[in-house]
C-alpha cells in the first residue's frame, strides 16, 4: 500500500483538548480549535503574540503565581529539551468583552519540546486540561449550592485540600530541580578539575573531549588520562564508573589517580589494571567500573593494551581501515570474587595512524546491539581519517552523539601516532 497522505495541520486543529504551539521565546505560532474556543480568544488574537501579553496575571490576586510558574516550566523545556508536567494551577482569564472582569480558571498543563534538525528546541507544545468545572462540581467557587450547607462545606474543604496538595507538590518539585541542578553543577566542576587538560605528546598530536549527559545527574562517571612513562613512552586510558553525580565523580577521581600511579610503575597495562582492581575493592562505588588502558612504545611502533569490561580502543590505519583492539578483554573491576591476573595483547602501528579511546556513551544506544555502534564508529573514522586529532574528535562527537544529547556522558581521546 502507498503511504497515506495525512494533513497534519488538519489533525492538529482537530485534536481534542487545548493544544498550542509556541516559539522558544514564548510566542504563539498556532493553536488548535479547542484552545481557541476554551481560551476565549480568536486565532488572530493569539498568533504572533507573546503568551503573557495575551493572558496576563490577574492583578486582583496578589498571591497569584500562574504566570510565573507557566513561564518557568516553558523555559525549563527550552533549556533541558525535556517534557515538563505542571501541578494543578489557578490562572484567571480576563473576559475580552468586559475588560477588568476576570474569570476564575483551574488548569493542568504539560509542556513538551519539538526538536529541530540541530537538536535544539524549535517549538513548545503547550497542552492544557481545563478543569474549572471539575473544581466547581466539587463545591468550589461558582459550584452547586443546593446540596446543603454541610455538603457545600465538605466540598469546599476537599477543593482547598486538593489545591493545597498540588501547590505543595509543585514546590517540592521545584526544590528537587534546584538541588539536582546544583549537584550537577558541583559534579561537573569537580570533573573538570580532576581531568587533565589537553597537552602536546612529544611530537604527536592529541585531543581529548568530555561531553556530559543531558540528564540532570547522569554525569561524571567517565574519565580519561595520558601518563608519561619511563623511556619517553606513553600510557593512554579511559574509564567509566557505574554511578552518576557527585558520588561517581569522587570515585572517578580516586580510580583515575590510582591508575595513573600504577601505570608509572607497572610493567604493562594488564599489571596496572591488576593493581587498580585490587584498589577498587576498597572503594565504595568502584565495583563494575570499566577501563581500557594502552601503553604506546614509540621506538618499536607498538601498542600494548588491556580492557576491563570496556569497549575496545580503535586503531585507525593511514589507509582508512579500522581495527578494534579486542584481544585482551576481561570483566570489569571487582566483577570476579577472586583476583585473577588480567590479559594483555600487543599490536603494531604505522606512523600516521590514530588511536581512539572512548567510553560507551559514544557508541551505545538502548535499542541497538553494540556491534551497530562499533560499525558506526568505524565508518566515521574512515570518513574523517585525514583530519587532525581536534577535528577528528569533533567530527566523531557530531556524527555519533544523538542531536538531542546523549543519555550517558562521553569521554574521548584521539591520538595521532
Amino acid at each position: 500500500m502507498r503511504d497515506p497522505q495525512i494533513d497534519y495541520a488538519a489533525v492538529f486543529r482537530a485534536l481534542p483538548g487545548m493544544v498550542a504551539l509556541l516559539t522558544p521565546d514564548l510566542v504563539y505560532v498556532d493553536a488548535n480549535d479547542d484552545f481557541v474556543r476554551l481560551a476565549g480568544r480568536t486565532r488572530e488574537q493569539l498568533l504572533g503574540r507573546y503568551i503573557f501579553d495575551v493572558f496576563p496575571e490577574n492583578p486582583n490576586e496578589p498571591a497569584a503565581a500562574g504566570m510565573r510558574e507557566t513561564q518557568a516550566s516553558m523555559l525549563r523545556v527550552v533549556a533541558t529539551g525535556e517534557r515538563d508536567t505542571m501541578a494543578l494551577l489557578r490562572y484567571d482569564i480576563e473576559d475580552p468583552q468586559r475588560p477588568g472582569h476576570w474569570e476564575e480558571h483551574y488548569w493542568s498543563p504539560v509542556n513538551a519540546p519539538v526538536h529541530g534538525p540541530d537538536g535544539r528546541v524549535a517549538l513548545i507544545v503547550h497542552r492544557v486540561e481545563e478543569i474549572t468545572e471539575l473544581i466547581r462540581a466539587r463545591g468550589g467557587p461558582g459550584g452547586d449550592t443546593h446540596a446543603g450547607p454541610a455538603a457545600d462545606t465538605r466540598a469546599r474543604v476537599l477543593e482547598a485540600e486538593l489545591y493545597t496538595r498540588a501547590r505543595e507538590l509543585q514546590e517540592v518539585n521545584e526544590r528537587l530541580r534546584t538541588a539536582h541542578a546544583r549537584e550537577r553543577e558541583v559534579a561537573l566542576a569537580l570533573q573538570a578539575a580532576m581531568l587533565p587538560a589537553p597537552r602536546p605528546v612529544a611530537q604527536h598530536q592529541a585531543a581529548v573531549r568530555y561531553r556530559p549527559a543531558v540528564g540532570a545527574l547522569n554525569v561524571c562517571g567517565d574519565w580519561y588520562d595520558l601518563v608519561d612513562l619511563p623511556g619517553g613512552n606513553l600510557a593512554v586510558a579511559v574509564g567509566d564508573v557505574v554511578g552518576h553525580g557527585l558520588a561517581a565523580a569522587c570515585v572517578m577521581g580516586q580510580l583515575r589517580s590510582a591508575l595513573s600511579a600504577a601505570c608509572r610503575v607497572a610493567g604493562g597495562p594488564a599489571p596496572a589494571l591488576d593493581v587498580l582492581g585490587l584498589y577498587a575493592r576498597s572503594v565504595d562505588g568502584a565495583e563494575s567500573t570499566t577501563v581500557a588502558t594502552t601503553f604506546i612504545d614509540w621506538d618499536d611502533h607498538s601498542i600494548t593494551y588491556s580492557c576491563a569490561g570496556h569497549p575496545p580502543p580503535a586503531l585507525l590505519h593511514p589507509d582508512g581501515t579500522v581495527a578494534f583492539l579486542d584481544r585482551a578483554t576481561d570483566p570489569p573491576l571487582g566483577a570476579r570474587p577472586e583476583h585473577v591476573p588480567r590479559p594483555q595483547a600487543r599490536t603494531p602501528f604505522t606512523e600516521g595512524a590514530a588511536l581512539v579511546l572512548y567510553t560507551d556513551g559514544l557508541i551505545e544506544r538502548r535499542t541497538e546491539d553494540i556491534d551497530t555502534g562499533l560499525a558506526r564508529l568505524a565508518d566515521a573514522l574512515t570518513r574523517h581519517r585525514r583530519s587532525d586529532p581536534d577535528a577528528l574528535a569533533d567530527a566523531l562527537l557530531a556524527d555519533l552523539l544523538p542531536p538531542t544529547g546523549a543519555t550517558d556522558d562521553t569521554a574521548l581521546i584521539v591520538l595521532r601516532l
